[in-house]
């Protein structure tokens, strides 16, 4: 369950593969709404949140609105409509709410209808469009009557004014941000409830983290008038967390890692690092990557087409010509590109580019294989690689101290985006990836389209489960519940033996940093036992690090074919091989037992003789970082010791 500052509780385990019962699913929805695209999922009484398709089939919705006559399209068929309309067309409108006219970055690039000062409304954005009006209602009956009551004429009353024309009537009409936003849920809320079968209440909805309090307050107004009762506007972060801790996500990692949360989306990239503790999570850091994303890899791949289609067929084309035959070509290139990309990203063979009618009646075919693909995409790839330095050089963090990326956006299932990162960011060899795992793309646990959904669809679950009205309402935007403190240091305990290297024991970690409090943690281990009866156990606070050293690489054995001239050998550079660390701060205390269910090993290996026995840990730290540690001997009437700090 993600907590109004993002942290993030584990989602109910899931099986395999479930049947959907629709009549058991709960009228609760999870929305990501993106800037160009958006999703919406439920989850099911087997414990899945899964995405679902609107009515077009569609899982992936863009973030569109286009007028055509009488005619509103909605989704993937607006944005069709920029080819041929347009000026009549409304995209890029999530970024725009709750902003002032005088806001608004003039630099905005738009394919669409123009962002303008709104005549009536001051200072507010707003699209011009053009759509056409009903006809006026035909006049009513005459009020005369000819007995009976009965109306003697069944034709209008007879006017001096012009009779009504029948046809619609073209009018300009003002859209602002927030309406075009209300009209766009409406549709996603539409959707849902036809898929569920019942009237939709309920609803999680993601917000940027850069969002303002006005842009906050515009989106929850937006979808509230939908009449869908928003539970939360929940941070990307804490939307990824709420998907990425459950056990769907991955049974076999570790319970407490360090993650890395890369959301490419469109028109920007947000990073964030997470620390996960039992599946609960905290955002350590986040930083974003304005005008660096999926939209800046297509303005490339669009020049390098408009290239090869100038060269080939000698006419010219070029996206800072104003010309509306090249305004309709890149538009109908940025539309061929979306099947481009995801055969690039699903198949290691070319994916071909193909656009009918291109400009000027010429037909545009053409092919890019992989390597040409990471290379024309690779300053946004180096930018995305910075910009993860930047954020890991903000936090006592290293690129070793990562244990696990997650992707969000689809631009980030290409596979080239991933090894440049890796091979780029100084991250540990075995750092789990979806690629890794190999649950990027088909719509499974790893797929980066439907994290962000799936994530907003267990948050709904779990806070319409929520009975007191108190702890539900500190999700509602708003409230003051909103803080939340972490643990600073790793907290465990020490058992003291000379021969245990630096730390002079064996060192177990209880309570790792970066852990939100308050937190209880348990941990089970053999302890070997003293002659006395007597087992020593230290509490400590302790540090971790990254130390750094430099080893020569192997050096490469020649066969006696292919001996290496002496004089052309070059004396090879050292690397940089890390290692973790951990040292003693501070020492909290000692709890002591006399163990009373010892188990003496019998035979004359090395452990024969030796007597051992198994005790429970406890760890449970206040709110206000209180430490209490009781220690007990596993077993009916065992010993017991407890400390507190």
């Amino acid at each position: 369950m993600a907590l109004p500052n993002g942290t993030a509780a584990p989602a109910p385990a899931a099986e395999t593969e479930p049947s959907v019962e629709l009549t058991s699913l709960p009228p609760v929805v999870g929305i990501n709404f993106g800037n160009s695209y958006a999703s919406i999922a439920v989850f099911t009484k087997e414990g899945l949140a899964e995405c679902i398709a609107n009515e077009d089939g569609e899982r992936q919705i863009a973030c569109a609105v286009s007028f055509h006559g009488e005619e509103m399209y909605i989704g993937n068929q607006a944005k069709h409509q920029l080819v041929k309309n347009a000026q009549n067309t409304i995209t890029g409108f999530r970024n725009l709410l709750g902003k002032k006219f005088s806001e608004v970055p003039q630099s905005t690039i738009n394919l669409s209808a123009a962002v303008i000062q709104h005549p009536d409304l001051a200072d507010t954005p707003a699209y011009k469009v053009r759509v056409l009006q009903p006809s006026p209602s035909p006049l009513p009956p005459s009020n005369l009557t000819s007995g009976k009551n009965t109306p003697a004429f069944t034709t209008p009353a007879a006017s001096n004014l012009p009779t009504p024309r029948s046809e619609p009537i073209p009018v300009e009409r003002y859209i602002t941000p927030s309406e075009a936003t209300t009209i766009f849920l409406r549709s996603l809320v539409s959707s849902a409830e036809a898929f569920l079968g019942k009237k939709v209440k309920d609803a999680v909805i993601t917000v940027p983290s850069w969002f303002s309090p006005s842009q906050r307050t515009a989106l929850n107004n937006a979808l509230r008038n939908t009449g869908v009762n928003v539970l939360q506007l929940l941070d990307e972060a804490g939307a990824a967390a709420a998907t990425t801790t459950s056990e769907s996500w991955g049974s076999t990692l570790s319970p407490d890692r360090t993650q890395l949360v890369i959301d490419v989306g469109a028109s920007s990239t947000s990073l964030h690092v997470l620390s996960i503790r039992s599946g609960l999570s905290y955002t350590l850091a986040s930083h974003t990557l304005p005008s660096t994303g999926g939209d800046t890899i297509d303005s490339r791949l669009i020049s390098h087409f408009s290239s090869e289609f100038t060269k080939k067929t000698k006419t010219p084309l070029s996206l800072s010509d104003n010309d509306p035959s090249s305004k309709r070509a890149e538009a109908k290139l940025r539309l061929a590109l979306e099947h481009t990309k995801r055969t690039i990203s699903a198949s290691p063979g070319a994916a071909t580019c193909s656009v009918e009618s291109l400009k000027d009646g010429i037909d545009f075919t053409s092919s890019i294989n992989r390597m040409r693909f990471d290379l024309v995409s690779r300053p946004i790839y180096t930018a995305i690689s910075s910009g993860i330095q930047t954020l890991l050089s903000s936090t006592p963090l290293d690129a070793h101290d990562i244990d696990e990326i997650a992707y969000i956006g689809g631009s980030t299932s290409l596979p080239g985006l991933d090894e440049h990162i890796i091979l780029n960011g100084g991250f540990r060899e075995d750092v789990e990836t979806p690629f890794t795992r190999g649950v990027v793309v088909g719509g499974g646990v790893g797929d980066p389209t439907t994290i962000l959904a799936r994530g907003c669809a267990v948050q709904a679950h779990l806070i319409s489960t929520i009975l007191d009205a108190e702890l539900r309402a500190a999700f509602a935007e708003g409230s003051s519940a909103r803080e939340v403190k972490a643990t600073t240091r790793t907290v465990g305990v020490l058992l003291p033996n000379s021969q245990a290297g630096e730390l002079g024991g064996t060192w177990i970690p209880v309570v790792h940093k970066e852990t939100t409090l308050p937190a209880r943690r348990n941990v089970r281990f053999d302890v070997e036992v003293a002659e006395s009866n007597a087992v020593a156990v230290e509490v400590w606070e302790v540090s971790e690090g990254i130390r750094i050293e430099k080893v020569k690489p192997p050096k490469v054995v020649y066969s006696d074919d292919e001996g290496a001239d002496p004089e052309e050998e070059e004396e090879e550079e050292e690397i940089e091989v890390k290692h973790k660390t951990i040292t003693k701060e501070t020492l909290l205390g000692v709890v002591q037992l006399e163990t009373k269910l010892g188990v003496k090993a019998k035979g004359k290996g090395a452990d024969g003789g030796k007597t051992t026995t198994t005790i429970d840990v406890q760890f449970i730290i206040s709110v206000d970082a209180g430490l209490s540690v009781s220690v007990k001997e596993f077993g009916a009437g065992g010993a017991e010791g407890s400390l507190s700090v």
